[in-house]
């Protein structure tokens, strides 16, 4: 039975994953994560270590957030209350679409979902107040692996299209630039990353 639909994103081994909704008089149904589901779509086991969430305030931007390799920490974000714009980014140093970005318009109750390989950046903007955003991770939080990369650099360029001052934390507020983080030696590199990804269909 078909489940899920997997759209390949811009990004090489960025996914969006749209489950199947089952609807009657009632309201309807969906099956929201299937472990299969997801590691056919990236050819290699998908494994959940931990889950969190977020909620957030309209006009809130969080990210660009990624982590170190290693450990790598892989990501299926949802939204599952209000509304959200969910960016990834590609951090990997050499690749053909470093430091572009794509955005996805997620809504609760659609259950669509973005999924991030490692080396890649998330990032998201609050539509609407009381945003909850729920994110399933390949691995555990290891404090001293987390990556923080500008949302606002305008060498990425992601269209935010806030009134104002966007809501961000200090650090996300203070986090370098991508050309940045590449000279102090924050960033992957496509091989790295290439490697990584082969060692996990092993």
């Amino acid at each position: 039975m078909n489940t899920a639909h997997i759209t390949d994103l811009s990004l090489p081994n960025a996914h969006q994953i749209s489950p199947v909704r089952h609807v009657d008089r009632r309201g309807f149904f969906y099956e929201a994560f299937r472990t299969e589901t997801v590691s056919e779509a990236i050819g290699y086991p998908f494994r959940v270590r931990q889950f969190h969430c977020s909620v957030s305030r309209r006009g809130t931007i969080r990210g660009i957030h990624g982590t170190l390799l290693p450990p790598g920490q892989e990501k299926l974000v949802t939204c599952v209350r209000g509304e959200i714009m969910g960016v990834a980014v590609d951090l990997r140093l050499g690749s053909p679409t470093f430091g572009r970005h794509q955005t996805l318009h997620q809504v609760a109750g659609n259950g669509v979902s973005l999924y991030l390989a490692d080396g890649f950046g998330h990032a998201f903007l609050a539509l609407t107040d009381d945003a909850c955003v729920t994110f399933l991770c390949s691995e555990e939080y290891r404090h001293g692996t987390m990556l923080h990369v500008n949302a606002l650099d305008p060498d990425i360029g992601i269209p935010w299209n806030v009134t104002g001052q966007p809501v961000m934390s200090v650090k996300d507020a203070a986090a370098p630039t991508l050309a940045q983080a590449a000279d102090m030696g924050l960033l992957p590199t496509y091989q790295e990353c290439l490697a990584h990804y082969e060692a996990r269909r092993a």
